[in-house]
């Protein structure tokens, strides 16, 4: 198996209902394993100078209360923080695009380290994206937290700069990859015909084909 397929392939993902704080709402969760000590995982994500070498430059107050901002994506809040297992913040586009995303950690029985993701949206929101962009959204959505968390895999392993493989022609396939196992999980919690669902991943899959960036967050 090639190492796309193997990333790929180690992560569980599924788009369910979730409450967020101002109530109902629907979340993307992705469930995978790093090879790396639960503290190296925990201090990873939470360690401003570690965080930009994965993800982006991020710069703020990082204690429970205070506001944060990561350069180029979103900023928010945090509201959670407990060392080594959860993190929680609210995740903001905008002023009205205030979503929520929640980190679990634990050991496994090898020594590694089991990272949960969540990203939780009101279901006014989800109904509103769905509108707009269509489930096409939320394969998009899913798709960049797979490539932020194939970063996070490099780094952990090899300390690379996310400029570094980035653009490379690895990413390229596995974002490909990535939208048809989101794909996936979009049909079995919208309820989507196949052929429906191979029609938004196909158009998306074209696109990322095209771009030179290839896609992501």
């Amino acid at each position: 198996m090639s190492y796309v397929l193997g990333q790929i392939n180690a992560a569980h993902r599924e788009i369910n209902s979730y409450p967020v704080s101002s109530g109902e709402g629907r979340s993307l969760l992705i469930r995978r394993s790093y090879d790396a000590a639960i503290e190296d995982v925990w201090d990873a994500c939470t360690h401003p100078s570690r965080i930009s070498r994965w993800l982006a430059p991020v710069r703020g107050d990082f204690r429970v209360g205070g506001a944060f901002e990561v350069e180029g994506n979103a900023s928010g809040r945090v509201l959670r923080c407990e060392r080594p297992r959860l993190l929680k913040v609210t995740w903001d586009y905008g002023p009205v695009t205030a979503t929520e995303v929640e980190v679990r950690l634990s050991g496994d029985s090898r020594g590694g380290t089991v990272f949960e993701l969540r990203h939780a949206s009101s279901a006014e929101l989800v109904a509103e994206l769905v509108r707009t962009e269509g489930l096409a959204g939320a394969v998009r959505n899913g798709a960049g937290w797979d490539l932020v968390l194939l970063g996070l895999d490099l780094f952990l392993h090899d300390d690379l700069d996310r400029a570094a493989w980035r653009d490379t022609p690895q990413v390229r396939e596995f974002t490909l990859h990535s939208y048809r196992a989101w794909g996936d999980a979009s049909r079995a919690a919208w309820g989507v015909s196949a052929d429906d669902m191979a029609t938004v991943v196909e158009s998306a899959v074209r696109h990322v084909a095209r771009s030179p960036e290839g896609g992501g967050r």
